[in-house]
């Protein structure tokens, strides 16, 4: 059955509504956008729509299954936001979900993508970097968002717009939850690159509404303390059992730089210091 939408009212499809979609589609629906939603779950269908946005039941495996892809890209924007599954699927499973997505997209009406990258792709090289890297990919993880980027940048009859986010943190998202109790750990001295959901979902909704066109943007809090100094606050905050540091002076970090983004948008960040995130159990 096809699914009827308001012509007159823009239109955004969001691949992939999970933990960030969901709530980036209550946003984008506050703000007057019809909002498609796709999911892999089929139990998950009843509360994308009980929040308002039409719900799809989708899965790119890599080739995509499910309800009529064709359909929920007739819209003007579509926000991908799939997980590479680099572990589980090896590196080459994600390009290939982003190339039969293409396929599709050739046929549709979309006319701005924003695609849900990650810092992930930069290499340790102890330094600031930049969204202007010259990007050697060095393991999977960088392999697959490498190939995933460069196949979307090629389509030349749409926007593009990369957003490599940090840590996605926030909510019921906090840090040292995951190693609570932990010992022997040697990562505390580096700086993490988080960034809270709240500003992922505002920097999206302003790129829509500035019909930002064809950018790579780094997507990371401005500030970036030491990983052991966030958790001791989380402990401090949460109770959580403190995870211990051992003192290790050779590591390798790096430090994403999201001044491009800031100035660009003319973005400010609502929580900038990872040490303030606003968190909920």
């Amino acid at each position: 059955m096809t699914k009827i939408e308001d012509p007159i009212i823009p239109t955004v499809s969001i691949l992939g509504c999970g933990w960030l979609g969901l709530p980036l589609g209550n946003e984008l629906i506050a703000q007057n956008y019809a909002v498609k939603g796709s999911t892999t779950r089929p139990e998950k269908l009843e509360t994308l729509a009980q929040a308002g946005i039409l719900p799809y039941h989708l899965h790119f495996a890599p080739a995509p299954q499910g309800d009529d892809l064709a359909d929920f890209l007739q819209a003007k924007v579509l926000i991908i936001s799939l997980t590479p599954q680099v572990a589980k699927r090896g590196n080459d499973f994600h390009p290939a979900q982003i190339r039969h997505l293409c396929q599709a997209l050739a046929n549709s009406p979309i006319e701005q993508i924003i695609y849900l990258s990650s810092t992930s792709i930069y290499p340790e090289v102890n330094r600031q970097v930049f969204e202007n890297e010259v990007i050697n990919p060095q393991d999977d993880i960088n392999l697959a968002l490498y190939q995933a980027e460069n196949i979307l940048q090629n389509l030349s009859h749409c926007s593009v717009v990369i957003l490599r986010c940090g840590g996605l943190m926030g909510y019921d998202r906090i840090p040292a939850k995951y190693f609570a109790g932990k010992k022997g750990l040697t990562t505390g001295k580096i700086p993490v690159n988080y960034v809270h959901r709240d500003d992922v979902i505002q920097i999206i909704s302003s790129i829509i509404r500035q019909n930002t066109n064809n950018e790579v943007f780094n997507v990371v809090a401005p500030q970036h303390p030491p990983r052991a100094e966030v958790y001791a606050q989380n402990v401090a905050d949460f109770g959580y059992a403190a995870p211990e540091f051992v003192d290790n002076e050779d590591f390798n970090f790096k430090i994403v730089n999201s001044d491009k983004l800031i100035q660009r948008l003319n973005y400010t960040f609502q929580y900038p210091n990872p040490l303030a995130f606003r968190y909920k159990l």
